[in-house]
């Protein structure tokens, strides 16, 4: 994006709903102060509940926009979705974001809920909240599921949400792309994005749309320092954990496989963190964007070229996620706003 007329890049930032109030409150209230547009806070099953924390979060900022990411229509039946996100909407005068996706099956089978047809079910449940925060009723609604009745309405005033679609194979980036506000796609390595976008983009265009109608996000894994050993050992610290389960055809897409983690899972089987960082390479380390401030912003710069209008930066973030917070806002941010 060299054009001086190009939209502003914008930024948000994902973390995990592992963290407690008090660590979340200090990273909001970070990213606000840093000029950061979004903060994303993940729903995995068996941690902190994330509508709690963000009903928390919107009393302690002013301007920051706070999304869920994600829920799924599995575990919380669509019309409770919905419940969430309007109550939200009204509480937060307009900065809540909802992120919708299938959910994660290996987390779904802990509790004995099973995810038949995990496109067909994202979609329904798309046109089902829709429909609900319009105050409408998805019996009349196509395609938007069974089982409604005249009766299934929320008794609450309309409401707009913004409602994005976590998606990473070809089908659901379709489906984002066709009728979501936006789409969450995980990009390993963050270079994946020129493919993703793409298959959003032909999406849209099924449906009447254009890519720049709706928010894309270039989702990448961040780790900064000034120390740029630093941040390369914390994103390290993140691969070695979850690099193994990464989908095959993204790691092949960066020269890598599932196997090629195997020294770093057995280095934590041992209980021998070092000696897994010490097996991530650094094309392994290619998977996220690490380093010091001017490393950083050439691998923004390299995603803005690919057309991404807003960046997305996940965990770790650095080895102190609130310094690293701050860093991007002091060195960074308005780098890349600039145009190059």
């Amino acid at each position: 994006m060299t054009d001086a007329a190009a939209p502003a890049t914008r930024f948000s930032l994902r973390v995990n709903n592992d963290l407690d109030l008090p660590t979340l409150t200090g990273l909001a209230v970070a990213a606000e102060e840093a000029g950061i547009d979004q903060l994303w806070v993940s729903n995995d099953l068996m941690l902190r509940s994330a509508p709690a924390l963000l009903g928390a979060l919107f009393e302690r900022t002013t301007t920051l926009h706070l999304g869920i990411g994600i829920m799924n229509p599995y575990s919380v039946h669509a019309a409770e979705i919905a419940m969430v996100a309007a109550t939200l909407q009204e509480q937060s005068g307009g900065r809540f974001l909802l992120g919708l996706a299938a959910g994660s099956g290996e987390f779904l089978s802990w509790i004995g809920i099973d995810q038949p047809k995990p496109l067909t079910g994202t979609r329904e449940a798309l046109r089902s909240i829709r429909a609900l925060l319009a105050g409408g009723r998805p019996l009349d609604v196509a395609g938007a599921g069974e089982g409604w009745t005249r009766d299934a309405y929320l008794r609450l005033e309309p409401i707009h949400v913004p409602i994005y679609i976590g998606a990473m194979s070809p089908k659901m980036l379709a489906l984002a792309g066709a009728e979501a506000d936006g789409v969450l796609a995980l990009l390993f390595p963050p270079e994946h994005f020129e493919t993703a976008s793409a298959l959003v983009a032909a999406g849209a265009e099924t449906a009447g749309r254009r890519l720049a109608d709706l928010d894309m996000p270039a989702c990448v894994w961040l780790s900064i320092d000034e120390d740029r050993e630093r941040a390369d050992r914390a994103l390290a610290l993140k691969l070695a954990y979850y690099g193994a389960a990464f989908s095959p055809y993204l790691l092949a897409r960066a020269g890598l496989a599932p196997e090629d983690f195997g020294p770093a899972v057995d280095a934590l089987r041992d209980g021998d963190e070092e000696r897994a960082i010490a097996s991530i390479t650094p094309r392994m380390l290619s998977l996220g964007i690490s380093g010091d401030p001017a490393t950083v912003i050439d691998r923004c710069r390299a995603l803005q070229r690919l057309g991404a209008a807003h960046l997305s930066f996940g965990p770790p973030l650095g080895p102190d996620p609130v310094a690293s917070i701050r860093l991007l806002g002091q060195s960074v941010l308005s780098e890349i706003r600039r145009p190059a």
